[in-house]
């Protein structure tokens, strides 16, 4: 049976045909879908966890355990999860160990754009790069087989397009797959130096026979053309220069660690021209030089953004790419959803001239006009150790002006250490949690606040106030962030405290609300035309020439302009 496939979807597709019993995660963009889809594979066990260490570290426990197991991140949260990464490429598997890591060239929803492939090489860990969706589900049945044949976590790369393009795939059946036996082999699983520096051995060994096996490894393909120009390149990069270049000659990696060199000697020996195309850094380029073999990459091509077949016909055959100019359009910068539960507490902190640290999430988008309230923007859970900085740099006096910010989801991805140090190291922070009772930014994902797992099963919701108690906190305060007179009298009282404080904004994402309200209107005739309502960054709230507007299409009803405009001009219909 034949059907059309995100490439996440296909990789959820080739983990249960490859016999998957666990599947985790901490969702993020790029990657989210993938454990979304394995979820719905009652053979599968699956779950969003905490974070992507947690994450890893399950699938490493369930693959030592003797099941198959498969992790999915994006590639920031490859940095989280490098600590096991790293050991686990020592200890080896068990049964068959997938990490799935999605990059995001061209910072499509991302803080950086770094290379997962640095990882693989550092690691000691293959690494296999799916250009479409069909390879997508494929790779992921042969990197278990790899898994278990040379002892070692597999890592497959996904990039933005070809993790969220369609292409048809050919389903098959899933794999019987029983449990392998455990063991008990604490020369092999337990990393003490001695231990450690025997399976360093056996690492170097295991990736010298992996090098001398890509070279026939049926994903890594030659397909002779023209001989006047050859072409290296893996996932998107290789759809890209076929449709540029469609008669040149290729070799097609789909092993990217480590690279098969005899493969690329022989390849390079029948071409004139050798080009290696790759988005990001020259991690290719760089190895096949290093063996003396002339090769054309970074020179004519960036190491910013995506490639496109436009610039690869440009770069290699001179031809100006057929494109035509786009009209001018209005610039359409991103705001908060109508209704945002983060508008209300932005709007205050601006009002009352504090800085924040702010952390990865919806909440992020409060350091564009009109609210810029956000100081600060590094990664998942830096806003609160941040904060913790700024105020042993600066001072006390300092610190009375400044909030972390951090949302529910990321607080528990790693914000809770954070709090425990602010405690721990006698500091005076406010933190104020965002807490709009899902994963906003990645598509409303469960975690353990909400009381859901990822399959819909009910379970008891981690409760904030307790934990952020039990951390030492004795001064946490839950608000309403639509209550704006609560909210800034709250924040006046929490800045200046002696002590270390914890506000919680507390009301459910707009987009996940069931409260259902009539659409608000402007009465011109009472409105001053003063523009305080612009100053929500709602957007719904328009200014035109003939004054100040409500658009119905996009209001939801929330009336929180109703509480700024201090000459009552802004009514809900039927009122």
């Amino acid at each position: 049976m034949k059907r059309l496939m995100l490439g996440n979807e296909a990789i959820a597709r080739g983990a249960y045909e490859a016999g998957v019993r666990v599947a985790t995660a901490y969702p993020g963009t790029p990657s989210t879908e993938i454990t979304e889809f394995a979820a719905k594979y009652d053979e599968i066990y699956a779950e969003w966890s905490p974070n992507e260490k947690v994450a890893l570290e399950v699938a490493i426990g369930a693959s030592f355990a003797g099941a198959r197991a498969m992790v999915a991140m994006k590639h920031v949260g490859l940095n989280v999860a490098a600590d096991p990464l790293f050991t686990v490429s020592y200890t080896g598997v068990n049964a068959g160990l997938v990490i799935v890591v999605a990059d995001d060239p061209g910072m499509h929803s991302s803080q950086n754009e770094q290379d997962s492939r640095y990882y693989a090489r550092a690691s000691q860990v293959p690494m296999l790069e799916p250009a479409d969706s069909q390879e997508a589900l494929d790779f992921v049945k042969l990197a278990f087989e790899l898994s278990e044949k040379y002892d070692t976590p597999v890592l497959i790369r996904l990039t933005t397009r070809v993790a969220h393009s369609q292409s048809i795939v050919t389903l098959g059946q899933r794999a019987h797959v029983p449990l392998k036996e455990y063991k008990k082999l604490p020369d092999k699983n337990v990393m003490m130096p001695a231990m450690a520096r025997k399976r360093h051995v056996e690492v170097e060994r295991r990736m010298k026979a992996l090098a001398e096996a890509a070279n026939d490894l049926w994903i890594n393909r030659v397909e002779m053309g023209d001989t006047s120009i050859g072409i290296i390149a893996s996932g998107i990069t290789y759809q890209y220069a076929k449709e540029a270049l469609p008669n040149a000659s290729f070799l097609k990696l789909g092993m990217i660690n480590p690279l098969p060199r005899r493969l690329i000697e022989s390849f390079a020996s029948k071409v004139r021209k050798l080009c290696v195309l790759e988005e990001l850094e020259p991690v290719l380029e760089e190895q096949i030089k290093s063996w003396g073999i002339p090769v054309i990459g970074k020179e004519i091509f960036p190491v910013q953004g995506e490639l496109s077949a436009n610039m690869i016909l440009e770069k290699i055959a001179g031809k100006a790419p057929d494109v035509r100019p786009a009209q001018d359009l209005p610039p359409r910068p991103p705001v908060m959803c109508p209704g945002c539960p983060h508008r209300g507490i932005y709007y205050v902190m601006k009002k009352l001239r504090l800085h924040a640290t702010g952390d990865i999430g919806c909440y992020t988008l409060g350091a564009l006009p009109p609210l810029e309230a956000i100081d600060t923007c590094v990664c998942m859970g830096a806003s609160v150790g941040m904060a913790h900085g700024m105020e042993k740099a600066r001072g006390k006096d300092f610190s009375r002006r400044l909030v972390a910010v951090i949302g529910d989801s990321t607080f528990i991805h790693s914000g809770i250490t954070g709090l425990i140090d602010i405690v721990y190291n006698q500091g005076a922070s406010t933190v104020v949690i965002l807490d709009n009772s899902t994963t906003g930014m990645t598509g409303h994902q469960d975690h353990p606040g909400t009381g859901r797992t990822i399959k819909g099963e009910a379970v008891p919701p981690l409760n904030l106030v307790n934990l952020i108690k039990a951390i030492g906190i004795e001064h946490v305060r839950v608000v309403d962030p639509f209550d704006l007179e609560e909210v800034e009298k709250v924040l006046k009282e929490e800045t200046q405290r002696e002590e270390p404080s914890v506000v919680i904004a507390q009301r459910p994402c707009a987009l996940l609300s069931k409260e259902m309200k009539a659409p608000l209107s402007i009465d011109e005739d009472i409105c001053r035309l003063c523009g305080v309502c612009l100053r929500l960054g709602c957007p719904a709230i328009e200014k035109k020439p003939d004054g100040m507007h409500i658009n119905q299409a996009l209001c939801n009803g929330c009336g929180l302009c109703i509480k700024v405009c201090k000459f009552g001009a802004i009514r809900r219909a039927g009122e």
